[in-house]
């Protein structure tokens, strides 16, 4: 949704056989544009989570100790990791966080995009199959944890920028996501592009949040009885699903609680985008949001 151009990007860097970085904040849909263009492709996917406990071998595969005490470094004593496997199976290696995977482990990456092969000791050498390709996942270079990822990895990977969506878009997003419409759809995406603008908050919530408040909102109504539910409902929804997800400026004095009450009483003012809004309640079932 609201990914178009990025899609095609994507879709014609894989065609021409480029790794690809896609870069952006989290909630963007960078896992969900990937898989789209992996099922419409045929293509096969590893999905590795990328952390600081990515070792080389849990990346690579490793020989299992207790055949290696029975019968030796035998074929059958090894066991692949994703990048064997999409190295032999020419399928496409996709890493979330690159820019949270220790310097070791980057290298061995190195060696697979330049060479097209990784060589374990003990067992030889691995060949990548035609198909084989790496597309990463990362976030911007300030967010917590991260780090800026070597020149010897960016010069081999093309960058593909990827954003939040427009407001529009991302009601849509919400509206396929938990089969809802109408003013709590409205709220939660403002509330959500709120937080990403706001000038005591560093780190704002993706659309994963506004999702999550409409969810907590249906469900409040029901266990309240109280349909359209009220602003103190809406503020108990919205404070679940959005304070865990914000970072506020280390010099601030106000907390997330008071900036997300800021952001509710903000929208629930707001004059509706269009005569004839719907009015809450379930829409036809939801389907996942994906990139067309």
């Amino acid at each position: 949704m609201g990914l178009r151009r990025e899609a095609e990007v994507l879709t014609a860097a894989l065609d021409q056989g480029c790794h690809v970085v896609l870069d952006g904040p989290p909630g963007t849909g960078k896992s969900t544009l990937l898989r789209a263009i992996a099922n419409a492709s045929g293509r096969g996917v590893q999905f590795v989570e990328g952390n600081a406990e990515l070792t080389p071998a849990r990346l690579i595969g490793h020989h299992d100790p207790a055949l290696v005490l029975e019968g030796g470094y035998r074929d059958e004593a090894w066991i692949d990791g994703p990048l064997a496997i999409a190295l032999r199976e020419g399928q496409l290696l996709y890493l979330e966080e690159l820019n949270r995977i220790p310097e070791e482990t980057l290298n061995v990456l190195i060696t697979a995009m330049a060479e097209r092969e990784v060589v374990v000791p003990r067992r030889g050498r691995i060949a990548a199959a035609r198909g084989f390709l790496l597309v990463a996942a990362m976030n911007p270079y300030d967010a917590v944890g991260t780090a800026r990822v070597s020149q010897a990895i960016a010069d081999r990977m093309s960058r593909i920028a990827i954003g939040y969506q427009d407001e529009e878009r991302e009601r849509e997003i919400v509206r396929r996501e938990t089969g809802f419409e109408g003013r709590d759809v409205e709220v939660g995406v403002a509330i959500a592009r709120g937080t990403r603008s706001h000038s005591a908050v560093r780190l704002g919530s993706s659309v994963r949040g506004a999702i999550d408040m409409v969810r907590l909102a249906y469900g409040l109504a029901d266990l309240r009885s109280e349909r359209p539910l009220g602003r103190e409902g809406l503020l108990d929804a919205a404070v679940a699903s959005f304070s865990g997800r914000l970072r506020m400026h280390e010099d601030q004095d106000r907390t997330a609680e008071e900036v997300i009450a800021e952001l509710l009483d903000a929208a629930l003012s707001a004059p509706p985008e269009a005569p004839g809004r719907a009015a809450a309640g379930p829409a036809p079932p939801p389907a996942a949001a994906a990139a067309r």
